[in-house]
């Protein structure tokens, strides 16, 4: 097969949703629909000895939460499919923005009782900024919850999506009688078996066959025929290039827990989904089709087996073919790097592979070369745009809690921190560490992993910051008079740039105007 018709194979694709909105659930029973595993995992049970095939972590199956991005491909159809599930819980969302630089599309969940929280605005709002391609899972219909269409105005007016129905519901909780597939012009029918069967499909060309009136009474089946007359009426045709193009985002319903709707949604999204998208870089467009290899680290994770200390760099595939054992060009470190045991992923399964494809991720084992943001080119110098890293909102000092383990602690820190799991700042008085985050239980996972990954304690004293801040200048002059006036506020990140801790909104706007030719910025790209 042709390089091109290997790119044009790949679906990449995220899925992301606020916590318990079911998203780890509904990558499972995608994996089980192409065949990537036999079993789902029982995610919240602790009767069952069994957890979700993308919570890998020993903290994640502790809590039941997912802390950490999870990459898994299987094919499907003759397609190969590529899912990146996210973390969900807010204190982890930095992870899933970098996530969301490295796929083409995503699957946006939304618990039906809940309706569109917080964290999913916030996420949708950064694939809105990307143009990145839109499909909403509705989930949890066995379950008592909102109207159809109120669900739909709330995705609309809060996520500032324009929506497509391409299934409709009938019935919702204990009424709940299936979904009928506007896309596909089927009707599946939900029996509470947990497993949807061949049988449950009713092929339905006429949405006013008598079946429909016996499955699901006239009540219901009255309700349907109006409930489509307005979907017809209100919400625009399906056209593909509009969803590629953002401005149209498809809606399905379904129960994943139930297995039920996943399978619609999958058939639909291996259909309408694009293939591999062009990537900025600093220094031009690159397309995937372009015969070198081109491509970025967005994630980097240390001891995903903790019985082999590994250390692996996700690398997502823009442009050309990555082969085994050939030597590609590491664009910071501006030297030749040779890879014999690439690997793709099943969660923490992981197989060596000899080659791989624009719209592929793969795993990287590393040694210490990679950063988050690093490129890999066959000699080109190129730097991807867009890997965000944000000012944290919670900080604490860190020290060493057992001097004996100080090499432990120091390796610990700097590997977590290569990773993103938090950032760290060195006070240039002091030279403290100081931990920054985006929310507490990040400094959890901190303690947890180095105790339990690299036999190292760490103690955390209280710190009130406001924010800390990049500092960017263009008159050196300035930059200095600013260095010398406010020393005890002055930190480095670990590549060693300028920030400036404030320590309250007054401070940061006293010194933005005592010092106007300076920039304070709240964000920082990787590699920049």
């Amino acid at each position: 097969m042709s390089r091109q018709s290997e790119i044009n194979r790949r679906r990449t694709f995220g899925i992301v949703s606020h916590p318990d909105a079911g998203k780890t659930t509904l990558t499972e029973k995608l994996l089980l629909f192409g065949g990537a595993i036999q079993v789902a995992g029982a995610v919240k049970s602790n009767k069952i000895k069994k957890h979700a095939t993308s919570d890998f972590m020993e903290i994640e199956r502790q809590r039941g939460i997912s802390v950490a991005t999870s990459v898994m491909a299987f094919p499907y159809r003759d397609l190969q499919i590529n899912i990146l599930d996210t973390p969900g819980h807010k204190d982890f969302a930095e992870d899933t923005y970098r996530t969301l630089t490295a796929v083409d599309s995503v699957i946006v969940v939304i618990d039906v009782a809940k309706g569109v929280e917080e964290q999913t605005e916030k996420l949708v709002e950064v694939c809105r900024m990307r143009h990145t391609p839109i499909i909403v899972f509705i989930n949890k219909l066995d379950r008592e919850g909102k109207d159809a269409f109120d669900l739909l105005d709330e995705v609309e007016t809060r996520l500032g999506l324009r929506v497509t129905p391409l299934s409709w519901p009938i019935g919702i909780g204990q009424d709940f009688k299936g979904v009928y597939s506007l896309y596909e012009k089927k009707f599946i029918h939900f029996k509470a078996h947990g497993k949807q069967e061949e049988e449950d499909i009713v092929e339905i060309s006429d949405i006013k066959d008598p079946r429909l009136n016996q499955i699901a009474g006239d009540r219901l089946y009255n309700q349907f025929q109006q409930d489509l007359e307005t979907v017809h009426g209100v919400y625009p045709e399906f056209s593909r290039e509009d969803y590629l193009s953002g401005r149209i985002c498809p809606v399905f319903y379904g129960s994943a827990v139930n297995n039920f709707g996943v399978r619609e949604l999958l058939d639909c999204f291996v259909e309408i989904a694009p293939t591999p998208r062009s990537r900025e870089t600093e220094e031009r467009v690159v397309q995937p089709y372009e015969e070198p290899l081109s491509g970025f680290v967005f994630k980097i994770h240390a001891n995903m087996d903790p019985k082999h200390r590994d250390r692996i760099a996700f690398f997502r595939i823009c442009s050309g073919e990555f082969k085994r054992n050939t030597n590609y060009y590491h664009v910071r470190l501006g030297r030749q790097l040779k890879f014999s045991n690439p690997t793709s992923f099943m969660a923490s399964r992981k197989e060596v592979i000899d080659e791989a494809y624009a719209g592929d991720v793969v795993g990287l084992y590393d040694n210490g070369n990679f950063k988050i943001g690093d490129s890999l080119t066959e000699g080109e110098s190129l730097h991807f745009k867009g890997i965000p890293r944000f000012s944290p909102e919670i900080f604490r000092y860190v020290d060493n809690g057992d001097p004996s383990k100080f090499k432990q602690f120091a390796k610990g820190l700097e590997q977590l921190m290569d990773e993103g799991v938090a950032q760290m700042f060195i006070k240039e008085e002091s030279q403290r560490k100081i931990i920054g985050v985006v929310g507490a239980l990040q400094f959890d996972v901190i303690q947890y992993r180095l105790e339990h990954e690299y036999g190292a304690i760490c103690r955390y004293e209280p710190l009130t910051l406001h924010k800390a801040l990049w500092v960017h200048a263009r008159d050196q002059s300035k930059l200095d008079e600013f260095k010398q006036r406010r020393r005890k506020d002055l930190a480095s990140d670990m590549e060693g740039k300028l920030v400036f801790l404030a320590d309250s909104a007054w401070t940061l706007r006293l010194v933005q105007e005592n010092f106007p030719e300076l920039q304070f910025s709240t964000s920082s790209e990787f590699g920049e």
